[in-house]
């Protein structure tokens, strides 16, 4: 079961945005990209929104996902939001890939 996150960071004075150039700069969304079961990990700018910056964060399954929690970017992303005061909302999807669509209804 594919699982898929939005996760609006927001702040002010563009910290959203510098926290994003941080993420890459330092090579952590590279490290997170290339962690077994990761399929997506992509950033979005909402066109209303100049002081949110959204991720898109997708993993193969729980199992990847828990060993992601588990490793120690999770640490380097902590301490970047706090430097730049940044507040977070997320959204979880799971993939229809699981489900059954059948006369445009979708049934598990």
């Amino acid at each position: 079961m594919r699982l898929t996150f939005n996760i609006y960071y927001s702040g002010k004075n563009g910290n959203a945005k510098k926290f994003m150039e941080e993420m890459l700069s330092s090579g952590v969304v590279d490290k997170i990209r290339a962690e077994k079961g990761n399929i997506k990990y992509e950033y979005f700018f909402p066109a209303d929104d100049e002081q949110t910056v959204l991720l898109i964060d997708s993993w193969e399954n729980q199992e990847a996902l828990d060993k992601h929690h588990a490793s120690p970017m999770m640490a380097e992303i902590a301490q970047l939001r706090e430097k730049y005061d940044l507040h977070m909302k997320v959204e979880k999807y799971v993939s229809v890939e699981d489900f059954e669509v059948d006369n445009n209804f979708i049934r598990k």
